[in-house]
C-alpha cells in the first residue's frame, strides 16, 4: 500500500501545475491506456493544459480505440521539458522509449505504477505491487485532488482494471479490486462496451493469423509450457497487425496441460518480443526480469535479440528456477 502522505504529496503538485504531460509504456495496453487517458480527462475538466503520449510505435492498439484519445499526441510532439510529468503502468524508465528523455528532463516526475519488478523510479513514486492494476492506483489519486469521476473517466479506469485481472478471472481479482470496479460502474462506466471492444471484436484477418500461429504451437508437457511463433509476415499476409491479435495469447494459455504460455512476436526489424503468462506455479515476472524484461507474477514479457526459437529456449531453460 502507497503512503497516504506520499499519495497527498503528488496531488498537491499536480494540483499546483498549470500544464501536465502524461506518458504510459511503449505498446500500451488497457491498464496504461486506460489509466492515462482516464487520469488526463480528469486533469483537463479540472482546468489543466494536458497533453499525452508514448513511444513509438505510436498506434492505439484497434481493441482500445473505442477509449477517448484526443489528448494523445505524437513522440515528436510531446513536450521535451514539461513542468509536471506522470507516468503510468511503466515499471521502469526504459519501457517509456522516447518518452524517457521529457521524464528525465520534467521538473517534477510522479510515477503511477504497480509492476512488481519497478524499484520507485520519479521524484514521487507512486508504486503498489499489490494493487490490481494501476487504474486502481489512479481512483485514489484523483479522490486526493478532489477530482470527480465522471461516465467517460469511469470507462476508461474501469478498461484498465478489467484488462490486467483478465476479466476478473486472475488471482490479483481481491474483494477491494471488486470494490473499485463496483464504484467505477456506479459512476457510468460501461462493462458490457469493454467486455465487447476488448475481448469480442477482431478483423476477420486475425482468425486467419491466429490459425497459422496456432498450427505452429508446440506443447513441452515435461515443462508444463506450450509455446508459438508469430510474424510480421504472418500478419501482412492476413491483412491486421499487431494491435489486432491482443487476445492470441489468452487462446494460446487454454491448454490444460501448461502451466505456462509463450507468444513470441517477430517484429519487421527481426526484434523478438516474447509474452508469458502464467497459471500460477510459475513466476514469469522474475522469468521476463532474469531477459532484461519484466512485468507481474503471472503476466510479463521481454525483447529477444536472436532468433524466436533460441527466445523461446531461453524461458523453457528458466522455467524450473522461477517455481
Amino acid at each position: 500500500m502507497i503512503e497516504r502522505q506520499l499519495i497527498e504529496k503528488a496531488a498537491a503538485t499536480i494540483a499546483a501545475s498549470e500544464k501536465l504531460a502524461l506518458a504510459c509504456h511503449v505498446g500500451p495496453d488497457g491498464d496504461a491506456l486506460g489509466s492515462m487517458l482516464g487520469f488526463g480527462i480528469a486533469a483537463r475538466a479540472a482546468g489543466k493544459t494536458v497533453v499525452a503520449g508514448f513511444g513509438s510505435p505510436f498506434v492505439v492498439p484497434a481493441n482500445l480505440s473505442f477509449l477517448a484519445t484526443d489528448l494523445l499526441v505524437e513522440p515528436g510532439e510531446f513536450p521535451k521539458n514539461p513542468e509536471t510529468m506522470v507516468v503510468f503502468d511503466a515499471g521502469s524508465p526504459d519501457r517509456l522509449a522516447e518518452m524517457g528523455g521529457p521524464a528525465g528532463n520534467a521538473g517534477t516526475l510522479v510515477v503511477v505504477d504497480h509492476h512488481v519488478t519497478n524499484e520507485g523510479f520519479g521524484d514521487i513514486p507512486l508504486v503498489d505491487p499489490n494493487a490490481a492494476a494501476t487504474g486502481v492506483i489512479v481512483v485514489d489519486l484523483l479522490d486526493a485532488l478532489g477530482w470527480p469521476i465522471t461516465p467517460e473517466i469511469a470507462t476508461c479506469l474501469l478498461t484498465a482494471v478489467v484488462t490486467d485481472t483478465g476479466r476478473f478471472q486472475y488471482a490479483n481479482t481481491t474483494a477491494p479490486t471488486l470494490e473499485v470496479a463496483a464504484r467505477l460502474v456506479a459512476a457510468g462506466a460501461r462493462p458490457e462496451l469493454i467486455s465487447q471492444k476488448v475481448y469480442e471484436e477482431a478483423p476477420f484477418g486475425y482468425l486467419k493469423a491466429a490459425g497459422v500461429a496456432l498450427a505452429r504451437a508446440v506443447l513441452d508437457s515435461d515443462e508444463g509450457m506450450v509455446s508459438t511463433i508469430i510474424t510480421h509476415k504472418d500478419l501482412d499476409e492476413a491483412g491486421v497487425d499487431w494491435g489486432d491479435i491482443d487476445n492470441l495469447l489468452n487462446t494460446l494459455r487454454l491448454a490444460q496441460e501448461a502451466d505456462v504460455a509463450v507468444l513470441a512476436k517477430v517484429n519487421a526489424d527481426s526484434h523478438v518480443k516474447v509474452s508469458l503468462r502464467s497459471r500460477g506455479a510459475t513466476d514469469v515476472g522474475s522469468l521476463a526480469a532474469d531477459l532484461g524484461g519484466g512485468g507481474h507474477r503471472l503476466a510479463s514479457g521481454f525483447t529477444f535479440e536472436g532468433d524466436p526459437e533460441r527466445a523461446i529456449d531461453e524461458v523453457r531453460k528458466r522455467l524450473g528456477a522461477h517455481r
